[in-house]
C-alpha cells in the first residue's frame, strides 16, 4: 500500500535551513549566524509585550489595523495599501501562489535569499537564478534571465547573504525593463540599516506602479525576530489578493503590541543603526587585514559581512567555520547558496565583535 504522493514541484524544494544556534565548544556560543539585532528590541517593545500578557486568550486583530496605521504614519504610506504577515517570509511565499502557475518562472539573483526559489517551487513555478557581478545584483543580467513566462522578479536590496546593494537609479532601470505583467518584489528587510527612509526607491515605486510590491520586516533592526512580524505595500489590487490568501490571524496579540511600540521608538532604531555601522566597519577591516592570506570582506550595507576565503588550505571557509565554532562563535557557511568558499558573519555587540575578530586572528596566525 502506498501513501499520498506529493506534487513533483514540492518534492523539488530544498528546505530552508536556518542559521545554527548550537556551538561545538564548552563556552556558551555567540550566535552570529542569523543576522539578528544583537542589541535586542526597544525597551518600549518589551514593555508592550509584557503589558498584553493577560490578553493572549483573545484572538488578535487579523487585519492589524492599528499596526498598519502606525506603519503608514512612519513611512508615509496609505494603511489601506499595507498588509501584515507572519514575518515578511509569509508574504514573499504568498505572491507566487497568487501570480504563478506550473510552468511559469520566477527570477532571483544567484546569491540571494533562499526563500525565493522555495516560494517559486511551492507554486509549481521554476526559479531562475540571474548571475551577479562582484556579489552584487546585475540589472542587465536579471533582465536577460527574464523569459516570456516569467511572472515575478525578486530583489533583496541590500542583498542577503552578500550585503551588497544597487542604487535607486538601477532599481528604476530594472523596473522599466520589465513587462507590465511581471511583478517586481523589492525585499527591503535590511533597509533600516541605511540612513535614507527609502534607500533604493522601492517604497516610492510601490506607491505609483501597478506591478511593484515592497516588503519589510520587524525581525532585523527592530529586534523582534522571535515574534514574526512583517509587512508589504503595493497597489491596491495586489494588497487585496494578499488579504484573500493570508492567514486569518497572522500576527499574535503580543507581536502586534511589540511591533507597534517598536515603531514608536525610532531613537532606538537610529542608535542600533549607528552602532551596527561601527562594528561592521571593525569586522570588515579585520577581515581585510588578512587579504594577503586570501580573505576578503565584501562591502556590506546590512548587519553582516560576507567573508570570502581561499578554496583550499587551513583558511578555507569550512575550516574557519569549524574553528570559529570551536572558539564559541557560530557563523554561517554557505555551500547551499552556491558560496562554498564564504562565511556570512553577523554583526555582534561590541564585545561579540571584538571576540570573533580575536578568534579569527588566532586562526589565521595558527594557519
Amino acid at each position: 500500500m502506498t501513501g499520498p504522493v506529493p506534487n513533483p514541484w514540492i518534492s523539488a524544494i530544498h528546505a530552508y535551513v536556518p542559521g545554527s544556534a548550537g556551538g561545538t565548544g564548552k563556552l556558551k556560543p555567540v550566535k552570529l549566524s542569523s543576522n539578528e539585532n544583537p542589541w535586542g528590541a526597544s525597551p518600549a517593545a518589551i514593555a508592550a509585550l509584557k503589558a498584553v500578557a493577560d490578553g493572549v486568550h483573545r484572538y488578535p486583530d487579523g487585519a492589524a489595523q492599528s499596526l498598519r496605521a502606525s506603519i503608514g504614519a512612519v513611512h508615509g504610506l496609505d494603511p489601506d495599501r499595507i498588509v501584515c504577515g507572519t514575518g515578511s517570509d509569509e508574504l514573499l511565499q504568498l505572491l507566487p501562489m497568487i501570480y504563478c502557475r506550473p510552468g511559469d518562472t520566477v527570477v532571483h539573483v544567484r546569491h540571494g535569499f533562499m526563500v525565493y526559489p522555495i516560494a517559486a517551487r511551492r507554486a509549481g513555478a521554476e526559479p531562475l537564478a540571474a548571475p551577479d557581478s562582484a556579489y552584487t545584483a546585475d540589472v542587465d543580467a536579471i533582465l536577460a534571465t527574464v523569459t516570456d513566462n516569467t511572472r515575478i522578479v525578486f530583489l533583496a536590496n541590500p542583498n542577503n547573504p552578500t550585503g551588497t546593494m544597487i542604487p535607486a537609479a538601477d532599481v528604476a532601470r530594472l523596473h522599466a525593463g520589465l513587462r507590465p505583467d511581471v511583478l517586481l518584489v523589492m525585499d527591503q528587510a535590511y533597509a533600516e540599516y541605511l540612513d535614507e527612509a527609502d534607500p533604493d526607491g522601492g517604497l516610492a515605486l510601490s506607491r505609483t506602479m501597478p506591478n511593484v510590491v515592497a516588503t519589510r520586516t520587524f525581525s532585523k533592526i527592530y529586534g523582534l525576530g522571535g515574534l514574526r512580524v512583517g509587512w508589504a505595500t503595493g497597489p491596491e489590487a495586489i494588497v487585496t489578493e494578499l488579504n484573500r490568501v493570508r492567514a486569518p490571524f497572522p500576527i499574535s496579540v503580543p507581536a502586534l503590541a511589540a511591533a507597534e511600540a517598536a515603531l514608536g521608538d525610532q531613537a532606538f532604531v537610529a542608535d542600533c543603526r549607528a552602532r551596527n555601522r561601527v562594528q561592521r566597519a571593525l569586522l570588515s577591516d579585520a577581515i581585510a587585514s588578512h587579504a594577503s592570506r586570501g580573505l576578503q570582506a565584501i562591502p556590506s550595507e546590512a548587519n553582516f559581512v560576507l567573508m570570502t576565503c581561499p578554496a583550499e588550505g587551513p583558511l578555507r571557509a569550512e575550516a574557519l567555520y569549524k574553528g570559529l565554532a570551536d572558539a564559541g562563535f557560530i557563523t554561517r557557511w554557505l555551500p547551499g547558496q552556491g558560496l562554498p568558499d564564504a562565511l556570512r558573519i553577523s554583526v555582534g555587540t561590541e564585545s561579540e565583535t571584538a571576540g570573533v575578530i580575536m578568534a579569527l586572528n588566532a586562526l589565521v596566525d595558527a594557519a
